[in-house]
């Protein structure tokens, strides 16, 4: 069996053009942000549904069920990992790995980035949503094979990132890996957010310096925020939550 899985469902809408094979699963989840807690897949389940605010039946349905499709894979099964470049993306990712890792099956794995982009283009962080159908072709053509090492590596990020472990997701950072291009940088992002010496993270201080010389409006912070700091991958409901403390401070 082969699965592709897909980031959330701006790819997943375009994604049938391409005519690539296998079935779809869409991660509907952004676990860069809010409660992580639960000793198992069940009690982090519910934190998760109350932290967006949702129902545990709606979260079942929408994004508990495609998650299911994974765990029940067949013997086997090949899991093509469409994420990106960008830290939003790739904590997803690392979570995708933790669930694959812990399948007692044969399986194949491989990451699918937006290889179609130079790293200069504005996109390059978060670069599925505006390729058409040729792009995408090129970005699986160009998948990257995971190693059991790889593997293994993404389990022990998820598990370092859930756990706030900052140190150890540093140490883990520093592994060269096909799989993961820019773990370095994505890491460092994240570890920036949450300074040890208790000033504001580097998304509020951008946030701050943004309202302070160019705008307060929200649509023109967030596009500012992109244009600086795309490679958090934030959405609109990450930056409010960071806009909303950043304005209330001020």
């Amino acid at each position: 069996m082969i699965y592709n899985i897909l980031n959330g469902d701006s790819l997943a809408y375009s994604f049938p053009d391409a005519k690539i094979e296998g079935d779809v699963i869409v991660v509907r989840e952004g676990l860069i942000d809010g409660d992580l807690s639960g000793d198992n897949l069940h009690d982090f389940w519910q934190s998760r549904a109350k932290f967006i605010g949702v129902t545990a039946t709606e979260y079942q349905s929408k994004v508990v069920e495609e998650f299911e499709k994974i765990r029940n894979a067949p013997d086997h099964s090949e899991f093509n990992l469409w994420f990106e470049y960008d830290l939003f993306c790739q904590v997803n990712m690392w979570f995708v790995i933790s669930i694959i890792a812990g399948l007692p099956i044969k399986k194949k794995v491989s990451a699918v980035y937006t290889s179609y982009l130079d790293k200069t283009d504005k996109q390059f962080w978060n670069g599925f949503g505006p390729a058409n159908s040729d792009e995408l072709k090129i970005c699986f053509a160009d998948k990257i094979p995971l190693n059991e090492a790889d593997i293994h590596l993404g389990k022990d990020l998820w598990e370092a990132y859930k756990n706030g472990n900052l140190g150890e997701l540093t140490s883990l950072s520093k592994n060269r890996s096909l799989a993961f291009p820019y773990l370095q940088e994505v890491v460092k992002a994240h570890v920036d957010r949450f300074p040890k010496d208790g000033t504001k993270g580097r998304p509020e201080k951008v946030i701050e310096d943004i309202t302070k010389n160019i705008s307060t409006d929200f649509h023109t912070v967030f596009k500012e925020f992109w244009n600086r700091e795309s490679i958090y991958g934030f959405g609109d409901t990450q930056l409010k939550h960071l806009y909303d403390k950043v304005m209330h401070r001020t």
